[in-house]
């Protein structure tokens, strides 16, 4: 089968990607502007079906509405740096910050100290070969999606592509939604 064949068949629509995450999972968010902003729209639209969900990603730029007041018992949200968008609820008690050195979080993921049941990333197209990149942020979106038991993949047409080691391949991807929506930029 082709990669494109694989492709096809992993998308699904956002509501049907966030359906699979369950009360007591743990997602990492792709992060800086590189934030899966329809993912992260469509899973606290799911907010009164969960319960006790960690949301831990690195800074992030964009809408944040899962550190709401309201979504106190349904999101449990753990910064490993804190950004405007959260510090709010960070110094309300709503959110917590781990302190961390930004190279000892792969090893977090990989050796399942920060166990991940999601990975949710924002990726560009896929190249002739398969391959999308992690565009905007590859600290540690890579070895998230590495280590993530699911990694759902949000195809932006507007993500660019970045050289060095920051591709992922489609076959690794569980699912796929497309997008096409601008990235947020730094506040």
């Amino acid at each position: 089968m082709s990669w494109i064949e694989i492709y096809r068949e992993k998308i699904i629509d956002p509501e049907t990607a966030v359906f699979k995450v369950k009360t007591g999972d743990r997602i990492y968010l792709g992060g800086g502007a590189a934030v899966p902003q329809v993912l992260v729209k469509a899973l606290v639209a799911r907010a009164s079906e969960l319960n006790n969900v960690e949301i831990t990603h690195m800074l992030h730029f964009g809408e944040a509405d899962y550190t709401n007041p309201e979504y106190v018992n349904n999101f449990r949200h753990n910064a490993l740096f804190i950004g405007a968008n959260v510090r709010g609820a960070v110094h309300d008690g709503r959110a917590h910050f781990t302190p961390v050195f930004l190279s000892e979080i792969p090893r977090l993921f990989r050796q399942k100290i920060l166990p991940l049941d999601f990975a949710f990333v924002q990726l560009s197209p896929p190249d002739e070969h398969g391959f999308c990149s992690f565009g905007a942020e590859i600290g540690c979106t890579k070895p998230a999606a590495e280590s993530a038991k699911i990694v759902i993949g949000e195809i932006n047409r507007q993500t660019p592509r970045t050289l060095g080691d920051s591709f992922i391949h489609v076959r690794d991807l569980d699912f796929v939604i497309e997008t096409d929506y601008p990235m947020p930029e730094a506040p």
